[in-house]
């Protein structure tokens, strides 16, 4: 009698077990789409071409829906990891994953950018979950040939988490609202970058100048 309960107990947990680990599969997955939904949307708003930058900061924490540092995973890394790397499968930007602020939120890059980008200078560290973060240390392992640098000038960035990444963003930037507002639990901020608008009263912005205005600078 006891024997057929406890194959019943056993049973009934082997089973809570499988259901967990599909739904924590089904969880992940969703992730990747998402990350490679939003990153498309910031593409086309943006109008990013092969060969420019999208900055990536990103707190596994945070989507955890814990405190950013506290309960990094690498896994989750994973997932955005996938999403980045699908969303380039349309447009050949380079992604530059933020590190944390313990080495002054450097950047991963894969090391081919720079020759098109030779002001880039590389820096000698190697990001880790502790120091740099989860996404930085998968995204350091998982490049062909990484890098880490200082700074960028980025066309776009993404940031999931609030991990801020203005600091490696051209001027002007332009928000972008995502559909998708939140990563498992962390917030999803977007932006592209414009060239400043410079003059006065008289300059054009758009197309060609009309020949009915008035007025020269000479």
């Amino acid at each position: 009698m006891i024997e057929h309960i406890m194959e019943g107990v056993l049973a009934v947990a082997a089973d809570s077990k499988s259901n967990a680990s599909q739904e924590a599969s089904v969880h992940l997955e969703r992730i990747t789409e998402e990350v490679s939904t939003v990153v498309r949307e910031l593409i086309e708003a943006g109008r990013i071409e092969d060969g420019q930058w999208i900055v990536i900061g990103t707190s596994t924490s945070e989507v955890m829906g814990q405190q950013i540092g506290s309960a990094g995973a690498i896994e989750v890394a994973e997932r955005i990891f996938e999403g980045i790397r699908r969303a380039r499968e349309t447009v050949r930007f380079y992604p530059a994953f933020q590190c944390c602020e313990h080495l002054n939120r450097a950047l991963v890059v894969e090391k081919v950018a720079l020759a098109k980008y030779p002001a880039l200078e590389p820096v000698s560290v190697i990001p880790v979950p502790k120091a740099g973060g989860s996404m930085a240390a998968y995204a350091f392992d998982h490049f062909s040939e990484p890098v880490v640098v200082e700074a960028i000038q980025a066309h776009a960035g993404i940031d999931i988490g609030d991990t801020l990444i203005g600091m490696h963003l051209r001027q002007v930037a332009v928000p972008v609202r995502p559909s998708i507002r939140s990563i498992g639990e962390a917030h999803v901020t977007m932006a592209y970058t414009r060239p400043k608008l410079i003059g006065g009263a008289r300059a054009v912005y758009a197309g060609k100048q009309s020949e009915e205005e008035e007025g020269t600078c000479s």
